[in-house]
């Protein structure tokens, strides 16, 4: 047999080992630190001194109310965002504004700007060798861009619109005079830049504006032209002359309507006055009358005479009949004048037809008219609204060109930005700092060498001991050649000796760290597994044990291990102790059970009930809520679960997906499949999968399961048993003792 031996867990670091090897080795961490510390120091102490500046500027709009034509700042305003502000800092950091510097200060004649200058014995041979390029090789003028660049800094503060201009040197002055000049420039390159886009907008609009002023002209013409041609004659409130007479005729007409109808309605009512004798007295048309009221006064008159005379005679009387004469006269005289006014109000009537008439006839003309009219408006407010357009934008133009005129002859261009803190000349230089330099380097290079002494100690053992409960077990990495079945039973542990192939495990080591013999034999290897105290045993079936099961499991990188238990549910357990063994190296286990009963969950789960793999496949539960832990150990449990078999087995395609999710989170699914053949198990296998034959004694139905596992395609089939395995007598802490 061919025997490897399992170490996982069996030791732990000493730390107290550990952290004593510093101890040892206080003074090889004391002299190293001295000697990086004296390195510093004299590294410091020769390098040059460099000084450090900064100039300010803030981007803020300059421009004031009173100076602009229009009194708004809309057209002027400048982008004072974000962007705006970072494009403003890669302006600072032009090339032609560097070069403008570099030409002002004269930084070409100084040896700090010129590499080619002053070169180290080192650097030459570097460029020699090769491994440098050439400074000399460049221009002149880029050898001092690109120094001046080196030494400079310019950067936008978060949150604000101020620009921070640094500039270092081995010169105070010029560390100081250089953010200085750098700030002019910039201002005197935004006063150039609105020079020349205020010169170019007058030169642009110009040759406009006189253009604008002959298109303005033609459009007008057009529209007066049009106009009198079309006789579009204006009146009151802007309107055509059609079209307010249209107005007015229409005004008359309903005025004359009305006064028709009234006239008829009047002269029908005389009329039936007159006809049928009734009083007119009524009618306002004949109280009116002048003539009436005199006649309707003298027979008042009439009437009150002959009311006084018969008090005194009687109606025969000459006198009074006279006076009944007069009356009668009066009354025909006044229906006579009611007739005459009736004759009136019918000529009136009349009248006002025919005045309804010429004005229904002038309508009908000026509505034809001023639906021409109309159609001639369309084509004049377009005419109109051509002349508008180019007005408003001549109007506009002469308002920007006006503008950018004054700003030229007047030379005020003022610049969105200004200068609020000059660089000054530094008293201190800020490189090199000599005691956080030393400091550092004594810090960092302590650490360093402490950091060296742990890991030498780590790795060289001497800082490892055994584990609490440790235990070294062999690992049985071979099938039996010939099966047990196939011999007599009180046989089968000879066989399986017979059949291993002959071979040593060395054990590390005890519980206590000490050495222990060589294992020659089979027979030494199997008592090798029993627990200390317990009297061996020679096995007494044809499969392996427990441990030797978990030990095959680890040491193969098995990803699924497929238990079938053809003695049903007493046999499950054997399942359970695999994957606890498993678990208990420190690997993670998940241990699912598809059971009909729950035999292999139940004891992990104190028999309760809880949602599981049936839930999981019927959609009623998700991962987090069917995985629970077990109760004796690391190992995580998924049960058979709640829901209706028969509608979980109706989403069996799923479960080669679960099985993959599984195997990605898990180290190891082991899988209780209870009495299956090699066709049940089928959607359960994938890589790495170990197929086991779980029994408690071995017979021919046994051997028979698993010669039909081998038929239908799992050779390498293993068969286990819990027989003879010993639990501890006191709970093992696990990994979630810490």
């Amino acid at each position: 047999m061919s025997g490897v031996q399992s170490t996982a867990g069996d030791v732990d670091v000493d730390l107290r080992q550990l952290f004593a090897s510093l101890a040892r080795n206080w003074l090889r961490l004391l002299l190293f630190s001295v000697a990086v510390t004296a390195l510093a120091f004299v590294l410091t102490s020769l390098a040059t001194p460099k000084y450090r500046a900064e100039t300010r500027l803030l981007i803020e709009t300059r421009e004031s109310v009173f100076t602009r034509p229009d009194g708004s700042g809309d057209n002027e305003r400048p982008i004072l965002d974000e962007e705006g502000v970072t494009s403003q800092v890669e302006v600072i950091g032009s090339t032609d504004i560097l070069k403008q510097v570099a030409r002002k200060l004269d930084l070409a004649s100084l040896p700090e700007f010129d590499a080619a200058s002053e070169m180290s014995t080192i650097s030459r041979l570097l460029v020699i060798a090769g491994l440098k390029s050439d400074p000399s090789e460049l221009p002149p003028e880029e050898r001092v861009l690109k120094a001046f660049r080196e030494q400079l800094t310019v950067y936008r503060v978060e949150k604000s619109r101020v620009i921070v201009i640094q500039f270092s040197s081995a010169d105070p002055k010029l560390a100081a005079a250089v953010p200085n000049a750098i700030a002019e420039a910039y201002l005197e390159f935004q006063r150039g830049s609105k020079l020349e886009s205020s010169t170019e907008a007058t030169d642009w609009l110009k040759p406009e504006i006189a253009d604008l002023n002959k298109r303005v002209k033609d459009a007008e013409a057009k529209v007066a032209s049009f106009r009198s041609q079309s006789d579009l004659l204006v009146g009151q409130n802007n309107s055509a002359l059609a079209t307010q007479q249209l107005s007015e005729l229409s005004s008359e007409l309903s005025r004359v309507r009305a006064g028709r109808s009234a006239a008829e309605a009047t002269a029908q009512s005389v009329r039936q006055a007159l006809k049928g004798g009734g009083s007119i007295d009524a009618i306002p048309e004949v109280l009116s009358s002048g003539l009436i009221q005199r006649l309707r006064e003298r027979q008042i008159q009439l009437r009150a005479d002959i009311a006084d005379l018969s008090t005194s005679l009687l109606p025969n009387h000459p006198r009074i009949r006279a006076l009944n004469s007069q009356l009668s006269d009066l009354d025909a005289q006044i229906r006579s004048q009611a007739e005459k006014v009736l004759v009136g109000l019918v000529n009136e009537a009349s009248s006002a037809d025919l005045r309804e008439k010429q004005l229904v006839a002038d309508l009908n003309r000026l509505k034809v008219e001023s639906a021409r009219v109309s159609e001639e408006e369309v084509e004049l407010r377009a005419l109109e609204r051509e002349a508008a357009a180019q007005r408003a934008l001549l109007e506009s133009y002469l308002t920007r060109y006006r503008e950018a005129a004054s700003r030229q002859d007047r030379n005020y261009l003022p610049v969105d930005a200004r200068v609020f803190s000059t660089a000054i000349v530094p008293s201190e230089s800020y490189f090199p700092k000599v005691v956080p330099i030393v400091g550092a380097a004594f810090v960092g290079s302590l650490l360093l060498m402490a950091i060296f002494t742990l890991l030498q100690e780590l790795f060289s053992g001497r800082a490892m001991r055994p584990a609490a409960g440790a235990r070294v077990t062999p690992v049985t990495v071979a099938m039996p050649a010939r099966h047990a079945a196939e011999l007599p039973e009180d046989d089968a542990p000879r066989a399986w000796v017979e059949a291993e192939e002959p071979a040593a495990a060395a054990l590390l080591a005890d519980v206590d760290g000490e050495p222990q013999e060589m294992v020659d034999t089979q027979d030494d290897l199997a008592v090798a597994d029993e627990p200390a105290g317990e009297p061996m045993q020679a096995p007494t079936h044809g499969g392996i044990s427990i441990e030797t099961a978990a030990e095959r499991l680890i040491a193969g990188g098995a990803a699924r291990a497929i238990f079938v238990s053809p003695e049903g549910d007493d046999a499950a357990a054997t399942a359970v102790l695999v994957a606890r063994e498993v678990a208990d190296s420190g690997l993670r286990v998940l241990l699912l059970d598809l059971t009909a009963s729950g035999a292999a969950a139940g004891p992990m789960l104190d028999g309760g009930r809880y949602p599981g793999i049936t839930n999981l496949l019927a959609s009623e539960a998700q991962f987090t809520d069917v995985i629970r832990a077990d109760h004796y150990s690391d190992c995580d449990v998924m049960p058979v679960g709640t829901a209706d078999p028969a509608r979980a087995m109706r989403a069996a395609d799923r479960l080669p997906i679960i099985m993959d999710s599984l195997t990605t989170a898990y180290d190891l699914v082991v899988v209780e499949c209870g009495p299956a053949d090699a066709g049940e198990i089928t959607r359960l296998v994938g890589d790495g999968t170990e197929v086991l034959v779980s029994f408690l004694r071995h017979d021919d139905e046994i051997a028979y399961v698993a010669d039909g596992l081998r038929a239908g395609g799992y050779e390498d089939v293993i068969l286990v048993t819990p027989v003879g395995h010993h639990l501890p007598t006191t709970p093992q802490p696990t990994r979630t003792a810490a």
